[in-house]
């Protein structure tokens, strides 16, 4: 009988520590892009509750604005430059990764990337193929399988061009959550990356230094002919 007791006990706290794992996080709910969304912003999880979404261990946040975008986004009413950020997210550009689709504004990025993309008409990946022997690599390091991975930019482009790459190049969809536009966010959670001085002519300084931020050398990698 005393066996039977310890046996139990030993049951009910596996269990217990079992519930307790993940930190008692509840489970994310499916990716549900908003039906009204051009970019497929998710409804459930968006820059109106993605503070209810940080910190959790099963996340991969990334944030895929350049630091310094050639594009002129004032044209549309956003900023170029990546001011703020959200506490947790890494920023790892999209335009350095992959063809981008035609942008609404002037200016787009035309440099190196690790992934010539042809975009079909209804916004999805027709072709994609790798440019350095190292693109694939990059690419699973930065955005891993095994795990959710929420998308931000600033308006929702980008994350939307990220998360089809991704799709197409073997992601599972259920993890992929294009949570939107950091340009609209009024949480509690911003990281500035700008200090403005005291003094209103001042020069504002830019706090890249607060970034985490997936640093790309293209003289370091190895080229593919044809893409093969």
């Amino acid at each position: 009988m005393r066996s039977k007791r310890v046996c139990g006990a030993a049951l009910a706290l596996c269990l217990c520590l079992s519930g307790c794992s993940g930190g008692g996080q509840a489970a994310l709910p499916p990716p549900e892009p908003m039906g009204d969304s051009p970019f497929g912003v998710d409804s459930n999880i968006n820059m109106e509750t993605i503070d209810q979404y940080l910190g959790r261990e099963d996340v991969a946040y990334r944030d895929v604005r350049l630091l310094f975008d050639p594009a002129n986004y004032g044209e549309i009413g956003g900023e170029a430059d990546l001011t703020r950020t959200i506490e947790g997210f890494r920023i790892v550009p999209y335009p350095y990764l992959a063809t981008l689709q035609t942008l609404p504004v002037s200016g787009g990025y035309e440099g190196e990337c690790l992934y010539e993309v042809t975009w079909a008409e209804d916004g999805t990946v027709a072709q994609a193929r790798p440019l350095y022997e190292e693109s694939e690599l990059i690419l699973e390091e930065l955005f891993p399988k095994d795990q959710a991975i929420f998308l931000m930019c600033g308006g929702g482009g980008y994350a939307g061009m990220m998360k089809e790459l991704l799709i197409y190049l073997g992601w599972d969809p259920e993890l992929l959550y294009n949570v939107g536009a950091n340009w609209t966010y009024t949480g509690d959670h911003a990281q500035e990356l700008v200090i403005y001085p005291e003094d209103a002519d001042g020069e504002k300084i830019y706090a890249t230094w607060r970034a985490d931020y997936a640093y790309l050398d293209f003289d370091r990698l190895h080229p593919l002919e044809d893409g093969t």
